[in-house]
């Protein structure tokens, strides 16, 4: 059975899905299609904590599904610009994870991922797997991909 680690930029599935189709993304479908092709050794989602109900019910799903989470407080600059980025932590994860699985599957469309794909490939002889929305996942991003997976109707609710 192969062993499967997921790693999901929250932030941007979150604001990717909602721009592109208007709904959210359905992680407990994701689970499941990821379920069923090998065995979920590790499964991290990393987000901005905020102080309202409804990211704390959502952070709650995200661990009831079987997500570990990991957190970054959501910061507001004085411009309105908000900052919460997760790419290094991603990035360091992702690489440390890389050797002791066969499939590392990034949920996200950030094209600065490129290069850390390319290396896991390289370095742990992975499958590097990408979910993204097409419109908005960087062309880069899906090269560097061992297999590109669309995000679609069939996983949002």
């Amino acid at each position: 059975m192969k062993k499967i680690a997921i790693f999901v930029d929250v932030q941007n599935i979150y604001y990717t899905t909602r721009d592109a189709y208007g709904r959210q993304f359905n992680y407990r479908k994701l689970w499941q299609l990821i379920a069923a092709q090998g065995e979920i050794t590790c499964a991290t989602a990393y987000a901005t904590q905020r102080s309202d109900d409804q990211q704390t019910r959502f952070h709650d799903a995200l661990k009831h599904i079987g997500f570990t989470l990991k957190l970054k407080p959501y910061i507001q600059r004085s411009d309105g610009s908000a900052k919460g980025d997760w790419d290094v932590g991603i990035t360091i994860d992702v690489l440390e994870t890389a050797k002791e699985v066969d499939i590392v599957i990034l949920l996200s469309g950030d094209g600065d991922f490129d290069l850390l794909l390319k290396k896991a490939i390289t370095k742990y002889g992975v499958s590097a797997e990408v979910y993204g929305v097409p419109s908005l996942t960087a062309r880069s991003l899906m090269d560097a991909a061992s297999i590109y997976h669309p995000i679609d109707a069939g996983l949002l609710l």
